[in-house]
């Protein structure tokens, strides 16, 4: 998805050894769409040179204050005049110590001082220097004066020592910034949320599941988080990265997922109920595996408890959207899904549409009627659930 597509992006790159990292940060921006111009500061070359920056932006690279290649001479004014916004990555203890107070000694710098768009700041420095009071105090102010930072990571140091100052990952930061130029629609809003399928043990081998990937829960989620929301994510067993920004409760069967909704929808504003739960687990699963005899084996189900009807019907309960993965007569029984579960809104979809899939074809069901989306990649679809679910909302 070009979800930066028309976004144009100075990168600064100084001297750290993060700056390694800035590479693939570039491949993966100009991949999402944006048009990345890259200024090396003279500590950053020392690490990556200009030519693999112009290689993977496709523009030149900015190293001087005083570069003749601009005709007035005023690269430190032009090149943000249509920016979106200045990202820092790695961002040096020096630099945002420059940055707090407001000197401009190269080009970089300067930029920064005479900007008129956002600056967003990636940290990446020992964890000793990170944790020093001076940097948590320009850390502080930065972020008084409206700079956006990103990070740091903890982990493993380039030092050998382990802990906070490491600059996030590319993909980390990609995301980062996607994030930052969308809408906070849901600034404020705490969401709990259910994502992919459940497994309801038959023995320690064998359960009953279905074919949900958790794919839209997922992009939900993501598209929540990026909207400015807290996300409480409780998912069945999916190979899914989480989003960042969202909290994960992993859980296996429909139990154990009522009884970790339960637990977190207090106090939240809103629960999305994306999860396939299945409607019935066996009413005894085997302690040990199950031999093969060749005769024919009778699974009792029991009913598995309705985790959406139970938090709609909580005294006070959260906003409560559902949805509804039919394989026909999609109106019929989502609309009378939100009727009888008492629901301000559901999402309704045929499986043969998105069940399991990258694309999905919804249709948005609440007391206005029927709001059908086009089907798009199942992020661009989310994004369109959580527009019209924040103008659902009651105001804060």
């Amino acid at each position: 998805m070009s979800e930066l597509k028309g976004r144009k992006l100075v990168l600064g790159v100084t001297g750290g050894v993060a700056a390694y990292k800035a590479a693939e940060l570039v491949r993966l921006l100009g991949k999402a769409g944006a048009d990345v111009h890259v200024v090396l500061t003279e500590g950053g070359a020392r690490f990556v040179t200009a030519v693999t920056f112009q290689a993977l932006s496709g523009n030149p690279v900015w190293t001087d204050l005083w570069d003749p290649r601009m005709g007035n001479n005023m690269a430190h004014i032009d090149l943000t005049r249509d920016a979106d916004a200045i990202l820092i990555a790695p961002a040096t203890a020096d630099v945002m110590a420059k940055l707090t107070h407001g000197l401009a000694d190269d080009l970089l710098t300067t930029l920064c001082l005479a900007r008129d768009c956002p600056l967003l700041v990636a940290p990446a420095m020992n964890r000793q220097m990170w944790e020093h009071p001076a940097t948590r105090r320009n850390a502080e102010q930065l972020a008084a004066d409206g700079v956006t930072l990103f990070g740091p990571g903890a982990g493993e140091q380039a030092c050998g020592e382990v802990g906070l100052g490491r600059m996030l990952e590319p993909e980390e930061l990609c995301e980062a910034v996607i994030g930052f130029f969308q809408p906070k629609l849901l600034a404020g809003r705490r969401i709990v949320m259910t994502a992919g399928p459940t497994f309801e043990p038959i023995d320690p081998v064998r359960g009953i599941t279905n074919s949900s990937s958790g794919k839209m829960a997922y992009g939900l989620a993501r598209a929540c988080v990026q909207a400015g929301a807290e996300v409480v994510l409780v998912s069945g067993p999916v190979a899914l990265p989480v989003p960042m920004g969202a909290r994960r409760v992993s859980v296996r069967s429909a139990l154990e997922m009522r009884e970790a909704v339960l637990t977190a929808v207090p106090g939240s504003d809103v629960f999305i109920g994306v999860a396939a739960v299945a409607d019935y687990r066996p009413a005894t699963s085997a302690e040990h595996k199950i031999k093969k005899s060749g005769a024919e084996l009778a699974i009792t189900l029991t009913p598995n408890p309705d985790i959406l009807a139970e938090v709609a019907a909580l005294p006070t309960p959260p906003f409560c959207v559902g949805f509804a993965a039919e394989s026909r007569n999609l109106d019929e029984y989502a609309e009378g899904k939100r009727k009888a579960k008492k629901l301000p809104m559901v999402v309704g979809n045929l499986v043969q549409d998105g069940l399991g899939g990258d694309d999905n074809q919804v249709v948005l069901f609440d007391e206005a009627g029927r709001h059908p989306l086009p089907k798009a990649p199942k992020p661009e679809v989310a994004r369109a659930i959580v527009a019209h679910l924040a103008a659902l909302l009651p105001k804060n």
